[in-house]
């Protein structure tokens, strides 16, 4: 299991201008945690071990408010920032060097066993509140403004707001 822990804290603190030391973001930062409960759970769960892996993401979930499924697959140095209440489905896909406000949803649509949820590509910005559904894809450095609800695919480099379908 590699844990990439001190890289993504490092892009937190570089990111945050209110983050004053990586030591405060180790120790005070629920998305941080967040991504530390999820990469142990996601090792579980890539071992078949579904239900460690759920517990390990539920006891994330209650201690951060921040709900990441064991089976979403999530990159490099995230960056959760204002985490509570952001929603990430099973099938998710999350690229590199990605920044999530509260609020967020990557949530699933239908009932498929494969890809329901979207896939983001790197250096992806998704504002607070922001409803991104369906198996989509946002291409690399791609932003979603607040509230926006997102239902079809976002080509790279283009901005989205509002009801993008």
């Amino acid at each position: 299991m590699k844990f990439r822990r001190f890289e993504t804290a490092r892009r937190i603190k570089n990111e945050d201008p209110s983050a004053k030391s990586i030591f405060e973001v180790i120790f005070l930062y629920a998305g941080y945690h967040a991504i530390g409960f999820h990469r142990v759970a996601h090792w579980f769960y890539r071992l078949r071990l579904y239900f460690l892996a759920r517990l390990i993401s539920n006891i994330g979930r209650h201690f951060t408010q921040i709900e990441i499924h064991p089976g979403a697959k999530i990159g490099r140095r995230p960056f959760i920032d204002h985490g509570s209440g952001l929603v990430i489905g099973e099938t998710s896909v999350i690229g590199d060097d990605v920044t999530l406000y509260h609020g967020v949803t990557l949530g699933g649509v239908g009932s498929s066993t494969t890809s329901r949820h979207p896939s983001l590509g790197n250096h992806v910005l998704i504002g607070a509140h922001a409803q991104i559904l369906g198996d989509i894809h946002i291409g690399d450095h791609a932003k979603v403004g607040a509230n926006s609800v997102v239902l079809k695919d976002v080509p790279p480099y283009q901005t989205v707001v509002g009801v993008y379908k």
